[in-house]
């Protein structure tokens, strides 16, 4: 289950508009016009986008009178941090074990050029 949650988060993340939506809700809970101002489209294509990101998780909407304002539930969010930290610990590690090796290689050089400049 915890799988699906995560293919259902990346793929809600996958659009640059919804990530744009994520962002503004961090700022605080909006409408659905709050939300459409800074785009070229309609209400109800802010509206798909809303109903994409509530069911990944990372939106919750209310009912306040007539309005149903947006929130942003970032604990899937987490979820995806958490599994994009592991491949950040391995790649972190890769390159330390290069550097290391990096480091080795260079000193051996300096070691072969010092015998060479003594004894040319």
């Amino acid at each position: 289950m915890a799988g699906d949650q995560l293919s259902a988060t990346f793929s809600a993340l996958g659009d640059p508009t919804r990530r744009a939506i994520l962002a503004r809700l961090s700022d605080g809970e909006a409408t659905v016009g709050e939300l459409a101002a800074p785009f070229d489209m309609t209400l109800a294509a802010v509206s798909k986008h809303l109903r994409v990101l509530e069911a990944a998780g990372l939106v919750t909407r209310g009912r306040d009178a007539q309005f149903r304002p947006a929130r942003l539930n970032a604990r899937p969010l987490a979820a995806a941090s958490e599994w994009i930290g592991d491949y950040a610990r391995f790649w972190g590690d890769s390159l330390g074990a290069l550097d290391h090796y990096l480091n080795a290689f260079q000193q051996l050089r300096t070691t072969a050029d010092d015998k060479e400049n003594n004894h040319g």
